[in-house]
């Protein structure tokens, strides 16, 4: 039986159930995920940040993000890469899905 195709949103949605421990909020509606390659079969790239360069939670979000997206039917393997250029800021927050105030 052929391996389904993932798609960029199947990724999205499995990262989005990963919280930022120190902010409590989805990785993706946080801005923290820059770009998702699934161009090869079975391999899914990611390409992220952290709120900032020295986050004590960056080793806890990479694997985090890493053992999710694994778990996708499939996905044999994901490359998560912490990147630092452009740098996070809260501009890239999404609107969607944050408590009104």
């Amino acid at each position: 039986m052929p391996a389904p195709d993932v798609t960029e949103e199947d990724v999205r949605d499995a990262l989005r159930e990963i919280e930022d421990p120190e902010m409590g909020t989805s990785i993706v509606d946080l801005g923290l995920v820059y770009e998702i390659d699934v161009a090869e079969p079975a391999v899914v790239k990611i390409k992220m940040t952290t709120t900032t360069r020295f986050c004590p939670a960056s080793g806890y979000i990479a694997d985090a993000a890493r053992q999710r997206v694994e778990n996708i039917a499939g996905v044999r393997q994901a490359v998560v890469d912490l990147v630092y250029e452009p740098a996070w800021s809260p501009d890239l927050i999404s609107l969607f899905d944050l408590p009104k105030t």
